[in-house]
């Protein structure tokens, strides 16, 4: 189909007086200014005030560029100059070395070809304080999310072993994730019917809906967990595909609970609320999401229930446990249990956070996150990294494991099992220096709390300050050296946000600070990322 070349030339014409009556006005008001040509653009500028506009008509596929709806920037904008890149690449050139650093960089991972030796030389595996009991074997959460819920049952299962002399033991963490999904989903529901005067399109619902059942979680939300559904042996409930492999029902009942929403919010619009079809139809959208996860992670026991586990401790003697999950998990806080963990009740841990955005010795929480309706909320205490540590190595002494959040992306190497600031060299390849502050990392979104893991040692030097400290991970034996990590202790001042404590190795001062009015943070605040 041919095009009409005539009234093509109109528009163009048309279009270039609009262009110089822009510039002119814009001369006028700028006094003396320089214009010039740059490609496609058309460029003012005096002193610092330099506008530019695009050349009207250009655009893909003929289609004719209305420049006066362009976007205007008043603060000295300038577009990528292609005779200074042209001009860039030749200087850069010039230089052999960055020609070496081509072939490589370009042949290869920049992460990988940048690894320094010493780091991997001197990040070993050797500790002067270390817990007697750190538990085995080694767990691998697979394709999913559930790292929170690995670390955390990982610390429970300590005082577990200790207490039926095992050797070695795991908890089902997929009975615990079965119940955090459907809770979610409730949480999630009720949060749509509070919020349902909001707008769709504000932020917070939009926070909400953008990740209603995460694979994620905190401290306090799987305390929840715990404390309603108790705990039971990996063996009565082994983990489904679903369950290793958690992207289908996340992204299903995601899709599934958009939709609920949607009908809920119609639901709360009518002039005349009637709240038993709205409660109704909320417990009818719950009941399908519990039809899901049955259906792909399989019928768990019943809390309240008793189950059999039978087993041999590690002198090879048999031995049998009936109990229900929640008077399993009550083993915890027993006597024997305190007793065994010198003292901790691993139920009474607290987290301590680092986030230098607020202030020290202050209570932190985050507006509607949780999981369990009516259940504990997330708090934090903040403090500076000195505190944090020195509780962490007291921790250790007693012989406490300790769950941990981190940003573990950040100069890490999961093959290795290596966390240091100095593994990869990026000035070294690039020329670039990196120098932002962890409170500038929070505020620019460049870094958060992404992984949970555990401490079972450190290293202390000669002034008794932390070298370097052991971590277990989750990522199965193939990761790191047979599934431990090795985190030096500068990447931890940098990329640790959260330790789980007992209150006896904090000051009465930290302790107190549990009691005050918590300062609440946004939804979307980088306090508020799930591990």
């Amino acid at each position: 189909m041919g095009s009409d070349q005539s009234k093509g030339a109109e528009e163009q014409q048309q279009l270039d007086i609009q262009l110089a009556q822009r510039l002119r006005a814009i001369e006028l008001s700028l006094g003396e200014a320089h214009k010039r040509t740059d490609g496609d653009y058309v460029i003012l500028e005096k002193n610092q005030d330099r506008r530019m506009f695009q050349k009207p008509g250009l655009a893909l596929s003929g289609t004719v560029v209305d420049s006066s709806i362009a976007p205007q920037y008043t603060r000295g904008s300038s577009a990528v100059s292609v005779s200074s890149t042209e001009q860039w690449e030749k200087e850069l050139l010039e230089d052999p070395k960055n020609r070496l650093a081509l072939s490589a960089l370009s042949n290869t991972s920049a992460a990988n070809m940048l690894t320094s030796r010493r780091a991997l030389i001197s990040d070993t595996q050797s500790f002067n304080i270390r817990i007697p009991l750190e538990g085995a074997p080694i767990t691998n959460q697979r394709s999913s999310g559930r790292c929170w819920l690995f670390a955390s049952t990982n610390v429970f299962r300590v005082a577990l072993m200790r207490q039926h002399n095992l050797a070695e033991f795991e908890l089902s963490q997929a009975y615990l994730f079965f119940w955090d999904k459907l809770e979610k989903a409730n949480f999630f529901l009720e949060q749509i019917i509070d919020t349902a005067d909001e707008e769709l399109s504000g932020r917070l619902v939009q926070t909400l809906l953008s990740d209603p059942v995460g694979d994620g979680g905190q401290w306090d939300m799987v305390a929840n967990l715990v404390e309603k559904y108790g705990l039971v042996p990996h063996s009565l409930y082994p983990d489904s595909f679903a369950a290793m492999n958690s992207r289908t029902i996340d992204s299903l009942i995601t899709t599934k609970l958009r939709e609920d929403a949607l009908e809920l919010r119609r639901l709360c619009s009518k002039d005349i609320l009637d709240m038993s079809n709205i409660r109704a139809t909320k417990e009818a959208f719950l009941r399908e999401i519990h039809l899901i996860l049955t259906l792909t992670l399989g019928p768990p026991p019943s809390p309240s229930k008793d189950f059999v586990y039978e087993f041999y401790d590690k002198d090879n003697k048999f031995q049998t446990i009936k109990k229900s999950p929640r008077a399993f998990a009550s083993e915890l806080s027993s006597k024997d249990a305190v007793k065994g963990c010198a003292g901790t009740d691993v139920n009474k841990m607290f987290s301590l956070v680092n986030d230098p955005r607020n202030e020290y010795m202050s209570l932190l929480s985050v507006n509607r996150l949780g999981n369990v309706v009516g259940g504990r909320g997330i708090t934090y205490v903040n403090v500076d990294m000195a505190t944090m540590k020195a509780a962490c190595i007291r921790t250790l002494q007693k012989g406490i494991p300790i769950f941990f959040g981190s940003d573990v992306g950040k100069y890490s190497d999961s093959a290795a099992g290596i966390m240091d600031t100095k593994l990869v060299d990026y000035e070294l390849g690039f020329n670039v220096r990196l120098g932002m502050s962890k409170a500038q990392r929070l505020l620019t979104g460049e870094s958060a709390m992404t992984h949970a893991m555990v401490l079972t040692a450190v290293h202390l030097d000669s002034d008794e300050k932390p070298v370097r400290w052991r971590v277990q991970n989750s990522w199965g034996e193939a990761a790191g050296d047979k599934g431990w990590f090795v985190m030096r202790d500068e990447w931890m001042d940098q990329f640790v946000y959260q330790a789980v404590v007992t209150p006896q190795v904090v000051s009465k001062e930290v302790r107190e600070v549990l009691k005050q009015k918590p300062t609440v943070l946004e939804l979307w605040d980088p306090m508020g990322a799930l591990a």
